[in-house]
């Protein structure tokens, strides 16, 4: 623990949530710099929080800021990585001891983001969307490191689904050999990020924060080692006609093909290229959805 302490943050205002037994969720920063220009960047990142405090949690965003890994930001750090944009590096769990020794700055992805939030005690995390299997991986083994995440770390996700750029059945499938519980929240279907509906089923559906609590409760007291998947579809008025969305997705990975877009870029150069192809709405539908999912995280805190 001594040698955690060099590297490990708390704000003070997440230390004494934490301290109290309170409601505390965590939210990532890759949204912030490599998900939104800016500024919708930061002020999403600052709604989110808002939208927490008012459903009852303490927010704990989460970004490695000069070689510490920091479970609660200022509004000043929030702003300073949505400025630098895609110059800050995009942190899963491989770079964050590099980024550490450097003293560098991350903005953290789903995998790393719950690297963080287990450390500090934090066991809901809310985000967008998770990453998964990308098209044609039967190729190129192009497999988020989030999948592998939730097999191993004991942190609750929220999100809308797999991003809508992933081969959706290739990541259940992926998900299911790992032993992650995918559940839906008032579905039986699993959300397709910028839409409810994929044609895919959950494991299981739930109809309350309380019912998603017990399962995770129950998922701890058992000692299981990983985490849990838990689904929330897109509010319908702010998801997008599927064939649109299919569109502008099919075009976007036909271009990053040509560009040869791999690897980490990969997946802020799809969602940049959907926003524009969908002249900006994605982009209001990826807040909105985002948004429902730190509501429904933060009741899921509270129940816990």
């Amino acid at each position: 623990m001594e040698n955690l302490n060099k590297y490990l943050s708390l704000s003070p205002k997440v230390a004494a949530a934490l301290q109290e037994g309170r409601p505390v969720i965590a939210l990532e920063s890759t949204i912030i710099s490599h998900g939104m220009p800016y500024p919708q960047n930061v002020e999403t990142a600052l709604l989110c929080e808002k939208t927490a405090r008012e459903c009852g949690a303490e927010p704990a965003t989460v970004a490695i800021i000069g070689g510490r890994l920091c479970a609660g930001l200022t509004e000043e750090q929030i702003d300073r990585l949505g400025k630098a944009g895609t110059k800050v590096a995009k942190a899963s769990r491989r770079d964050i001891p590099i980024l550490c020794a450097r003293g560098d700055d991350g903005a953290t992805t789903v995998a790393a983001t719950m690297i963080v939030a287990a450390l500090a005690g934090i066991r809901v995390f809310a985000t967008g969307g998770i990453g998964g299997v990308h098209r044609g991986a039967e190729k190129t083994m192009d497999i988020s490191a989030d999948l592998q995440e939730l097999a191993h770390t004991p942190v609750a996700v929220v999100c809308a689904g797999a991003k809508a750029i992933l081969d959706l059945p290739l990541t259940l499938e992926y998900l299911e050999t790992q032993g992650v519980p995918v559940l839906g929240y008032g579905t039986e279907e699993l959300p397709c990020f910028y839409t409810a509906h994929s044609g895919l089923n959950v494991d299981y559906r739930m109809d309350s924060p309380e019912e998603i609590a017990s399962a995770i409760r129950a998922q701890r007291d058992l000692g299981f080692p990983g985490g849990m998947l838990i689904t929330n579809p897109i509010p319908e008025e702010y998801a997008m006609p599927k064939d649109v969305i299919d569109s502008a997705i099919a075009r976007a990975l036909r271009e990053a093909d040509e560009q040869g877009v791999k690897g980490k870029k990969i997946t802020p150069f799809l969602l940049a290229r959907v926003c524009e192809l969908t002249g900006g709405d994605s982009l209001k539908s990826n807040i909105q959805l985002v948004l429902n999912n730190v509501r429904l995280a933060s009741r899921i805190a509270c129940a816990l």
